[in-house]
């Protein structure tokens, strides 16, 4: 056993390797390019021999991608939230109750994996009806409504890997619905959440279509459509998209390098029970 392990030892390194070097490689050349002036973008060289910080300083004064930052942040995390707090009575009901049959899962999935230009009419309509377009509230709702169905999906096999005895022991100790989803499935599954909750908040961080429909004053506009301001002019200035770009990508390392543990203990929760 310790010779088999020995010898995948270094394939297993080299692969990881590989791996790594994919991942660094731009991101130290997108580096590299927020150091150049508009000349030297164009030019194809690797390294700036006069590296400035100007465009980091115009990015972070002169423009919205701080702000809009901020609002990708809030939306992101307020939409997880709340599609966490709907998702799991969803998916409890569908695993304990069997609700909807076999199928109301890949049914809530269906359209979610439509292209999501389909949803903007309806839901910008629904949005003005409300009194909620362009405004970060309104792109919240939005981001919780469509990643429910992600959610539950997630959530169902964690679910589905708590032993029943649990639940029906609280049922014979009194405890009704409501009582038993909130203190023994909530807190049984609490890893699951975490995980669940990063994945859902990094896909609302990410979204860039409906963030451009829904929201289009400049106090209302996520980091996507900030970036995708940059590139109005007849020639875009590659050094400071590139900052912005970084400064974008600082929030979801932070949550990958802080929030690992709890990222990949919550996804391997179910594995390992099951």
């Amino acid at each position: 056993m310790r010779s088999r392990r020995a010898s995948r030892s270094p394939i297993a390194s080299a692969v990881v390797g590989l791996f790594l070097i994919g991942t660094l490689v731009p991101i130290l050349y997108l580096f590299s390019v927020s150091l150049m002036g508009r000349g030297e973008t164009v030019s194809g060289i690797l390294w700036s021999p006069d590296p400035s910080w100007s465009n980091w300083g115009d990015v972070l004064t002169d423009s919205n991608i701080p702000g809009g930052v901020a609002r990708s942040l809030a939306a992101a995390i307020g939409g997880a939230l709340l599609s966490l707090a709907l998702a799991v009575p969803g998916a409890w009901a569908i695993v304990r109750f069997r609700t909807g049959g076999a199928t109301l899962g890949a049914t809530l999935m269906s359209p979610w994996l439509l292209p999501p230009i389909v949803a903007v009419v309806p839901l910008l309509t629904l949005l003005r009806i409300l009194g909620l377009n362009n405004t970060l509230i309104g792109l919240t709702l939005v981001y919780a409504l469509v990643n429910i169905p992600v959610a539950i999906w997630l959530l169902e096999g964690f679910i589905r890997a708590i032993p029943g005895e649990i639940e029906e022991a609280a049922t014979i100790d009194g405890a009704g619905t409501f009582r038993t989803l909130v203190s023994i499935v909530v807190p049984l599954v609490s890893p699951a959440l975490v995980a669940v909750g990063i994945i859902v908040a990094i896909l609302n961080y990410n979204e860039f279509l409906l963030a451009t429909f829904l929201t289009q004053s400049v106090d209302a506009q996520t980091f996507p459509v900030a970036l995708s301001m940059f590139y109005g002019d007849r020639t875009p200035h590659f050094g400071k998209i590139a900052a912005a770009s970084l400064i974008g990508v600082i929030p979801v390392f932070a949550v990958a390098v802080f929030l690992q543990r709890w990222l990949i203990g919550g996804l391997t929760t179910g594995a390992v029970r099951g």
